[in-house]
């Protein structure tokens, strides 16, 4: 494949009359301005990075109820709320998790003050009646005819869960460290062995030691990505 004079590939979901920026569209500036709230907008998107260093600050019980408290507000299908979060703070719970871990993510997990395992319970259905009261809902979901879309369900509305925390988690002042590099069936032997819930992804969680940062990696322009049709 052949790439363009500015080191991207024609992507194919681009159309043909979106323009090439290549030249003259100008870097992403390192602080947005909107007159919603510039910092807050830095503070989400900007400024956030993947983090794999952490200072030596603790994360209280307090700070982890308040980001739930906010991201528990994002919207999912059916108001089901299938995330369901497992804090590993203890050295106890470290060395549990340590063996489930990708010999890469070992040591900035170990290092990390919180790695919050967000994982899906299978069965959310069950709250159905008393958080989309309004239908029976759960007769959606519920039974073995059902059971692949409930887990569809779960999985999708978890993962998007997860993306809530985080952002809530950057917007009280955490940095977050999301990774898939682990084994998943490990992880649910040791922290989910009820068969209901099952780990969809895990995220460091503590203040970010910025002097350990590499540069951004690039991000794919809107012409690239998206199409307006």
């Amino acid at each position: 494949m052949k790439y363009r004079g500015n080191g991207r590939v024609p992507y194919h979901f681009a159309t043909a009359n979106m323009p090439d920026h290549a030249g003259h569209t100008p870097q992403l500036p390192p602080d947005c301005a909107h007159p919603a709230d510039p910092d807050l907008l830095n503070r989400l998107f900007a400024h956030g990075r993947t983090y794999g260093h952490w200072l030596p600050r603790p994360v209280d019980d307090a700070l982890l109820m308040r980001v739930w408290n906010l991201a528990r507000l994002g919207p999912t299908a059916a108001n089901s709320q299938p995330l369901r979060v497992l804090f590993v703070r203890s050295e106890a719970a470290k060395a549990k998790l340590k063996p489930c871990l990708a010999p890469g993510n070992v040591e900035k997990t170990m290092q990390a003050p919180v790695t919050a395992l967000f994982a899906a319970d299978l069965q959310f259905y069950d709250h159905l009646p008393r958080l989309f009261p309004h239908t029976d809902a759960r007769s959606w979901f519920a039974g073995d005819a059902q059971k692949d879309a409930a887990r569809e369900t779960a999985t999708r509305n978890s993962t998007l869960q997860a993306a809530y925390f985080m952002l809530a988690a950057r917007a009280l002042g955490l940095d977050c460290g999301p990774m898939s590099g682990f084994d998943p069936a490990l992880i649910n032997q040791a922290f989910f062995p009820d068969g209901r819930h099952t780990i969809n992804f895990i995220c460091n969680l503590g203040h970010g030691d910025p002097q350990t940062l590499h540069p951004r990696h690039p991000r794919l322009e809107f012409e690239e990505a998206c199409r307006i049709i």
